[in-house]
């Protein structure tokens, strides 16, 4: 009888072995989900405008000029030329800057893309912050999309709400539309 309740007992732990292995598996990867930290967030604003495509695209286009975006006060060049890849800007809102680096330039497809290669939380709560402007004509209007991949400014998991996941989303979303809705203002006059 002793044996037989062995076997059994035997039996049982190797039926269990692999529930256990993979319940333990779950709480690992519960535990690591958690322990990930933010994700990347996203926004996107376009703006239709009553001008030719070519006309925006020589404003927007310009790496080295931001005048169409309300709060920018200056832009200096840190590295030129301002139309090639590896350029480099400091923008500047009052005594605030950011340093931003051209990744693209297409002339032809009027699309640029930078990336701010020095975080400025102070002044805009996102870090690994990557962007693309594009302009694409619409007959005889331009349509520009402004969009953006960021990370909030604190990675931590319980950020402070200076430096959160909604914090980071309105400040870009707001700055595009701002600039967007300026742009508009300027090209159509």
């Amino acid at each position: 009888m002793l044996t037989k309740l062995l076997i059994l007992t035997k039996q049982l732990i190797f039926i269990k072995r692999p529930l256990f292995i993979l319940a333990a598996l779950s709480l690992v990867s519960v535990s690591t989900a958690y322990a990930h930290g933010p994700s990347r967030l996203k926004v996107s604003e376009s703006v239709t405008i009553n001008a030719p495509a070519e006309k925006v695209w020589k404003t927007v286009g310009a790496f080295n000029s931001l005048a169409w975006l309300p709060p920018v006060t200056k832009v200096v060049m840190e590295k030129e030329p301002a139309n090639e890849k590896g350029a480099v800007r400091v923008v500047y809102v009052g005594e605030q800057s950011v340093e931003e680096t051209l990744k693209k330039f297409d002339d032809q497809g009027m699309t640029l893309k930078y990336k701010i290669s020095q975080d400025n939380t102070a002044l805009l709560p996102v870090t690994n912050y990557q962007s693309t402007l594009s302009v694409k004509a619409d007959g005889d209007n331009s349509v520009v999309t402004w969009k953006a991949g960021f990370y909030r400014g604190d990675p931590n998991n319980n950020p402070p709400e200076n430096l959160n996941d909604e914090t980071a989303i309105g400040a870009i979303t707001g700055l595009y539309k701002a600039g967007l809705d300026n742009l508009k203002k300027v090209m159509e006059q």
